[in-house]
């Protein structure tokens, strides 16, 4: 596996990484492990005052951040800086709360005095896609770095210097060297590290088929795990909908991060009566996107993250065509030497369409006509995925109660896709298991170690 940066807008190597030997992998285990030792059941302040530390260093050094993203996967300047700020907001938010999340929870029982105390459990592997370079890693080290488990990263082979630079923050912060641990490391060895006793379990972010066999290892292995895999995520706009709200919202639900988002709105389901204008609106909007080098702050749509990205993309936009689908907008050739890809808009994609129940990871939008509500939630339901989905109506507690019938892990009403700290994160179905964020998701690799008093 080799680790490169490569600009994804002017194909540029700007940088390699050798992969680590199994002698240096045996001794970051090593060294996380008696971190773990050293940090279970100590007091947690220190750990607080340098996660509030890394807050602040991102803070300051925002644009720089940003741009090792933006030069190594390909997003806009603006929307890398927006990441690097919402990874310090998760920071602040892990260590003002941990002490309150960490508190014995007492329990009613007639056998005595009972509780459960959260602990740490150990060192923890976390699996991390390139999409969100940054963002994916702060999700779970923020919580676990205040409970006590060590992590270990493997990042995707794309974003090596995302990765490293994410472990300089720390460090500079004051955090103890195998607080986070940074391999380039092969499939092998990451079998061979969730195997490892001294690991306790795995986080992963990433496609169905690493969720699969990441969760199939540490199932032998007897280690917990959470996925979050991917989505198809529905945007429902019902009959009484706002559509000056839905304009403003829709296009960039899809497009934003050149639509390389789990969570990215990617099936709009829309009623008969609003589908054509539906369809004028969101041409309209793609067909007014400006292309080009994501460190410009006057470009509105990024390359794509490689040329692999690209590539998958027009095969499935391709299959689709074939299969029956209509190109409503889109689908033309970029004349730019990035890894471009025009907004497409794509109709009549018929349940027997193979691109009917896959990801499209990418500025692609597949549009729905239906003539009920209740066609519109069984549509929405009708896929291997349930990640996010998004409803538009100007009745809410209507509104929410469709969302009781969406099988998703997430529903936003009148509005888009959003990521917050104090908001639980994941999926359900092929989407993956497990949460992240909020007390949900600091809970995911605790010890819930009840104590129970005998009655005197």
């Amino acid at each position: 596996m080799a680790y490169q940066t490569i600009n994804p807008f002017n194909n540029e190597v700007l940088k390699s990484y050798e992969n680590i030997s199994d002698e240096k992998l045996e001794q970051m285990l090593a060294d996380s492990h008696a971190l773990y030792k050293k940090w279970r059941g100590g007091p947690i302040d220190e750990r607080k005052e340098i996660l509030h530390k890394i807050a602040e260093l991102m803070r300051a050094e925002k644009t720089q951040l940003a741009t090792v993203m933006t030069k190594e996967m390909g997003k806009l300047i603006a929307e890398s800086e927006a990441e690097v700020e919402l990874c310090a907001n998760i920071a602040d938010y892990f260590a003002d709360q941990a002490e309150e999340f960490l508190k014995p929870t007492p329990l009613v029982t007639d056998a005595g005095d009972a509780y459960y105390e959260k602990q740490a459990l150990g060192v923890l592997f976390m699996v991390e896609p390139w999409n969100f370079p940054y963002y994916q890693i702060m999700r779970v080290f923020a919580p676990n770095f205040m409970i006590g488990n060590p992590m270990m990263l493997k990042h995707a082979s794309i974003t090596p210097s995302s990765a490293e630079a994410f472990v300089e923050i720390v460090r500079r912060a004051g955090a103890p060297e195998s607080s986070l641990t940074n391999l380039f490391i092969d499939y092998d060895q990451v079998d061979q590290t969730i195997a490892d006793k001294r690991v306790i379990g795995v986080a992963l972010t990433g496609s169905e088929r690493s969720g699969a066999s990441v969760a199939k290892n540490a199932g032998e292995n007897l280690k917990k795990s959470s996925l979050e895999l991917g989505g198809n995520d529905p945007f429902i706009i019902l009959d009484d909908a706002d559509m000056n709200k839905v304009k403003k919202i829709a296009p960039s639900a899809r497009i934003s991060n050149a639509g390389q988002t789990c969570t990215a709105s990617k099936r709009f389901i829309v009623m008969a009566d609003k589908y054509e204008a539906f369809l004028e609106m969101l041409k309209e909007a793609f067909s007014q996107v400006k292309l080009g080098d994501p460190m410009n702050r006057d470009t509105t749509l990024a390359p794509l993250s490689s040329p692999d990205a690209k590539k998958n993309l027009q095969k499935q936009v391709d299959e689709a065509v074939a299969s029956g689908a209509k190109v409503y907008y889109g689908n033309e050739p970029v004349d730019l030497p990035g890894q471009f890809f025009q907004p497409t808009i794509l109709i009549d994609i018929k349940r027997d369409n193979p691109m009917f129940d896959q990801e499209m990871f990418g500025p692609v939008a597949t549009v729905y006509k239906v003539n009920s509500e209740v066609e519109a939630i069984d549509l929405a339901n009708d896929s291997s995925y349930g990640l996010g989905s998004v409803i538009f109506s100007e009745d809410l507690e209507h509104a929410k109660q469709v969302a009781s019938q969406l099988e998703t892990g997430m529903t936003f009403i009148n509005q888009a896709w959003t990521s917050l700290p104090e908001l639980p994160f994941g999926g359900v179905k092929n989407s993956g298991y497990g949460r992240e964020m909020a007390e949900i998701g600091f809970d995911a690799f605790v010890n819930e170690h009840l104590v129970l008093t005998a009655k005197r």
